[in-house]
């Protein structure tokens, strides 16, 4: 059955909604794809989604215990981005869910340094400009020392070295 992005007469609001966020990826993202491309070009080899590590991070490079997880600025809350508004229609329900996702962002991010893994946090927004600075910046991270790091638009024009985080709750 071929879907079609325009509603048909029949479709319910709720089918419809159902629809559309089955739709919406989990893994293999534009941004999480960019990442991904960028460290191998530079020769680094990983692997993707570790079940057995606390977040299925996107990226683990076990050779450099790290991880990165690529978030959507949207889905896992990022506070103080362009690109991360709550929704004005169900607003209740919206701050509730995106709440619960950067709470258990946290959660896994304290689980995997208390585990000995270096975390980095790569946001969607710093990913959207062409600038190959971010990129750059995920490489030196990895090459580096630093247990935990993010990596947003914000920290961009300050290029090298790498925004860090003073804690984990800033997730």
């Amino acid at each position: 059955m071929k879907r079609t992005s325009k509603p048909t007469v029949q479709e319910t609001p709720q089918e419809q909604r159902s629809r559309m966020m089955r739709g919406i990826r989990g893994s293999n993202t534009q941004p999480e794809l960019q990442v991904r491309k960028a460290l191998h070009a530079r020769g680094f080899r990983y692997r993707l989604n570790a079940k057995e590590l606390p977040g299925r991070p996107d990226i683990v490079l076990p050779k450099w215990k790290t991880v990165i997880f690529v978030h959507g600025c949207f889905w896992h809350a990022h506070q103080g981005c362009r690109y991360f508004r709550i929704p004005v229609t169900r607003t209740e329900f919206w701050q509730e869910k995106l709440a619960a996702n950067a709470a258990r962002d946290a959660k896994q991010v304290e689980q995997l340094l208390a585990a000995g893994w270096r975390v980095l946090v790569v946001w969607e927004c710093a990913l959207r400009s062409k600038n190959a600075t971010s990129l750059e910046q995920v490489v030196a991270f990895v090459e580096g020392n630093e247990g935990f790091a993010q990596i947003s638009e914000e920290a961009l024009p300050d290029a090298l070295p790498l925004m860090a985080a003073k804690t984990t709750e800033a997730i």
